[in-house]
């Protein structure tokens, strides 16, 4: 199975080690969501998503997202997977579903999860918030410019 993960969030990057460390009875691949070899492999793949939530392909195309990804995930696990099992279960998925949300807002405070990313030429400043600065042309061919009314900052963000 194929993990994919946003790189760029500490959360996600944490969790990504974490799974690295387990052993595992289905092998787990963990791939950059949004790179060039996830969008290579997963043409098909809505990749913004695959950015805003976990996302989880099994070896015959199968897609999960969000607490199913988890679950699935746990699942390969040696020493998760009676607690994926549980957590299939209606009230189990539930308690998933809380799970997810309560990480996904933890993201969000952090800063994970953001419009503004550094691949696409954004950076952060602490005493001036997001900061654009465009990627280079090549063989002149622009990337596109970011979406919203300032372009060259977002203004001060909170600082965690």
């Amino acid at each position: 199975m194929t993990v994919l993960y946003d790189a760029e969030c500490g959360l996600c990057a944490f969790l990504r080690d974490w799974l690295v460390r387990q052993r595992q009875l289905v092998p787990l691949e963990l791939l950059p969501a949004g790179s060039a070899e996830a969008r290579r492999r997963y043409p098909a793949l809505n990749h913004g998503a695959t950015l805003e939530e976990i996302t989880v392909v099994g070896d015959a195309g199968q897609v999960y997202q969000g607490a199913a990804a988890w679950i699935v995930t746990l699942w390969a696990l040696r020493e998760h997977r009676g607690l994926a099992h549980r957590l299939s279960t209606p009230s189990g998925a539930l308690l998933a579903r809380g799970a997810m949300l309560a990480a996904a807002r933890w993201r969000g405070a952090q800063g994970g999860g953001r419009a503004y990313r550094r691949a696409d030429g954004w950076a952060y400043d602490p005493g001036h918030g997001w900061r654009y600065h465009p990627p280079a042309c090549v063989g002149g061919a622009c990337p596109p410019g970011p979406v919203g009314p300032s372009h060259q900052s977002m203004g001060p963000s909170r600082t965690g």
